[in-house]
Parts: C-alpha cells; sequence; structure tokens
C-alpha cells in the first residue's frame, strides 16, 4: 500500500471484554431447552413457531451473503471496511443448516403435502407430488445448505487469508468464486422460499415468492448492518474505520430496498387480485380476515410507509437515532410478517401468539450470534490487506 494512502487507526481485533459469544451461547442454549419441551406439550405449535425463528435468522446470513458476492464482483471499494461483518454472518451455514433437522422431523406436523390420503383426494395436489415428496424435499435441503455452507466458507476463508498473506491475487479467486455463486445462490434461495414457506400451503402458488422473500430478506439485512454498527461504535470500536459516509450508503442502500421489497411485495399482490384465481387468492383472503388483517396493514404502513418517509430526505439518513429507530422497527416488522406468513396455516381465525414463538427466537438467535461472534473475534474484523481498503478509509462526501 502507498506510503501516502490513509491507515487504519483503530485496533481491528474484538476485545475480551465485549465478546458475547459465551453470553450468546447460554441464551440460546436455555431458549432450546425451553422450546424441547414446549415440544412435548404442543409439538404443532412448536414446529410453526421453530420455522418461523430459523427462517428469520438465516434470511440475514443469505442476504449477508449475496452482499459478499455483490461486492466482489462489482469490485466495489466503498463497503470494505464494513465487508468482514457480511463474511462472518454467513461463515457458518454448514452448521447452521444442522439446525434444520428438527424441521425435517417435523414435515407431517407442517405440510400437508406429506399426507398421502389428501394427496389422493385432491387432483391438484397429485400434480405437484413430483416435486412435493419428502425424499425430494430432504435431497433439496441438503443441496441448500450444502451450496450456501461451501460459499460461506470459502468466501471468508480466503478474505481472512488475505489477511495473513497479504496476496492481492486472492481477490480474483473471490470473483470467480462469486460471479457463479450469485447464479447458483438466487436459484437455492427461490426454492427454498417455495419449499419452507410457499409450500405451507400447497394449493397456493406465486412465481414472485423468490424474489418477495428475498427482496424482504435484503431489506432487513441493512437495517441489521447499521445497528452492528452502532453497537461496535457505542463499545469505542472502528470509530474511525467506519466513518459516517460508510453509515450513509448503508442508510441509501436500506432506502432502495426498502423501495424495492414494496415494489415486489405490491407487484404479487396486484397480479393475484387481477388474475383473481381461487387456488391464489384464497392466501391473501386469509391473510385479511379478522385479526390477522391488522398485520396486512401494519405491514403496509411500518415496513414501507414509514420508513420511506423517514429516509426519504439525503440529510436523515445521518441522523443516528432515525436510523436507529428506522432499523429497530424494520428487523421487528420482519419478524413479524414472517409469522404473517406461516401462522395462519396453523391459527386460521386469527392471531394467537405463543410462549415458543419466544423461546425458539431466543433459542436459535442464541445460537446464531453466538456462532457470529466466536467467528468475529477468531479474525480481524476489518480486512487489513484488502487492496481496496486504503480507497474505503478514504471515502468521502462534499456535505
Amino acid at each position: 500500500m502507498a506510503s501516502h494512502s490513509p491507515k487504519l487507526t483503530d485496533s481491528v481485533q474484538l476485545p475480551s471484554q465485549v465478546d458475547l459469544t459465551k453470553t450468546f451461547y447460554g441464551v440460546g442454549v436455555v431458549g432450546l431447552i425451553a422450546s424441547a419441551i414446549g415440544y412435548f406439550l404442543n409439538a404443532e405449535q412448536f414446529f410453526y413457531s421453530y420455522l418461523t425463528s430459523f427462517t428469520f435468522f438465516t434470511s440475514f446470513a443469505l442476504a449477508a451473503m449475496i452482499m459478499v458476492m455483490i461486492h466482489h464482483i462489482t469490485k466495489s471499494s466503498w463497503g470494505t471496511v464494513l465487508r468482514r461483518i457480511p463474511e462472518t454472518l454467513s461463515s457458518n451455514f454448514w452448521i447452521w443448516g444442522l439446525l434444520f433437522i428438527p424441521i425435517l422431523f417435523g414435515m407431517s406436523s407442517l405440510y400437508q403435502w406429506t399426507n398421502t390420503e389428501y394427496v389422493m383426494d385432491d387432483p391438484i395436489m397429485l400434480g405437484k407430488v413430483p416435486y412435493l415428496n419428502e425424499p425430494f424435499f430432504i435431497i433439496r435441503q441438503v443441496i441448500y445448505f450444502g451450496v450456501w455452507g461451501y460459499l460461506g466458507y470459502k468466501l471468508h476463508k480466503v478474505s481472512v487469508e488475505m489477511d495473513r498473506t497479504n496476496d492481492w491475487g486472492l481477490t480474483s479467486l473471490l470473483r470467480k468464486v462469486s460471479a457463479p455463486g450469485i447464479l447458483i445462490f438466487s436459484l437455492t434461495v427461490a426454492f427454498a422460499s417455495f419449499d419452507w414457506l410457499m409450500s405451507l400451503d400447497a394449493h397456493w402458488f406465486s412465481t414472485m415468492f423468490g424474489v418477495y422473500f428475498f427482496a424482504m430478506s435484503f431489506q432487513a439485512f441493512f437495517p441489521a448492518m447499521i445497528l452492528i454498527t452502532f453497537w461496535l461504535h457505542k463499545k469505542g470500536l472502528l470509530k474511525n474505520t467506519i466513518t459516517k459516509p460508510h453509515i450513509y450508503d448503508l442508510g441509501a442502500w436500506f432506502f432502495g430496498f426498502t423501495v424495492f421489497y414494496a415494489y415486489i411485495a405490491f407487484s404479487q399482490f396486484l397480479l393475484i387480485y387481477y388474475a383473481n384465481i381461487p387456488e391464489e387468492t384464497l392466501w391473501f383472503y386469509h391473510r385479511l380476515e379478522g385479526s390477522w388483517a391488522i398485520i396486512t396493514y401494519s405491514l403496509i404502513i411500518c415496513r414501507f410507509v414509514i420508513p420511506f418517509i423517514l429516509l426519504l430526505n439525503r440529510d436523515k439518513k445521518h441522523s443516528k437515532t432515525l436510523l436507529i429507530v428506522a432499523s429497530t422497527l424494520i428487523i421487528v416488522m420482519h419478524l413479524i410478517e414472517l409469522h404473517w406468513i406461516v401462522m395462519p396455516v396453523l391459527h386460521h381465525h386469527g392471531m394467537a401468539l405463543s410462549w415458543l414463538d419466544i423461546t425458539t427466537l431466543l433459542g436459535l438467535g442464541g445460537i446464531f450470534m453466538g456462532l457470529f461472534f466466536g467467528s468475529l473475534k477468531k479474525h480481524s474484523m476489518v480486512p487489513v490487506n484488502d487492496p481496496t481498503l486504503a480507497e474505503s478509509l478514504d471515502k468521502h462526501y462534499h456535505q
């Protein structure tokens, strides 16, 4: 790196006093034990709550992975100082995938298409048997987590190796992994969303559902990045490395994908409303009945209108308080929206919150964040020898 280039002035190691690995693992274990007790009390509710919580955390790791790959193939420099966070979030899929196993055991509770008698009496379901059958479902999950596990591990490992070796040639390897990785990732995420969420109501189908799941996940990812960044700053970490312009960029991405999410979600609704095919419209009809309608309308207001208005003004993207409020709102609404997708299949007549919704969230969340901090503390929090680091550190705006 040239001598006139800006240099890192922050410590890039996570100090042991702010390492929350053991704390999160503790919360995770307690939450999973409580959830296991809940399984024996109400197995059906357990599986639906577990699926909602698992999908919630997985969506952040998936969004983090696509962000890293986009970063590499575009040779972008703006987010180099931030990149280790999404790399770390998506690096543990090979472990995280093991937590999908309870859902495989709960297939008969979650998915009607596993009931042979039900399928045989339904001509629509008979037509879906080549895809919706248990052996093929299990095979697909192995493929998904195999692909994500490899991509997440490889992108993180090579990036960390560049820290150690200072071999800038590794950037071309990262691009070679990312280019086909994005294509394979797109297909696996779309089909995973069909399998986990859309097939809960096996009659319903939407060709836009894969993009819809991606859009809602990606919109929620940027608020998560903003909150992690502010947490690091609060602990006195990376204050001179991740600066206001970087946070502004996260806010701009957040705003952009708020609009994209709304566009995709509304387009899906409009096409189904316009076509007026019973198999398609019933899905929305059930979510406009009873107390589910409250969530439906609150999604429009809280997941689009409020963040859109808050972030529309350029200067507002520099406001720490406003970004924290908007980010927290979107992450909460992301969880609520997944609950709104999953739970009406179990609770047809309206919202019915269960304590298992909380224990599975704490259990899986504790393990997810424990894996994150466990990986983060082992390596530098910034890709210290990346060739684009100096440009990223030098980032500025004429404000």
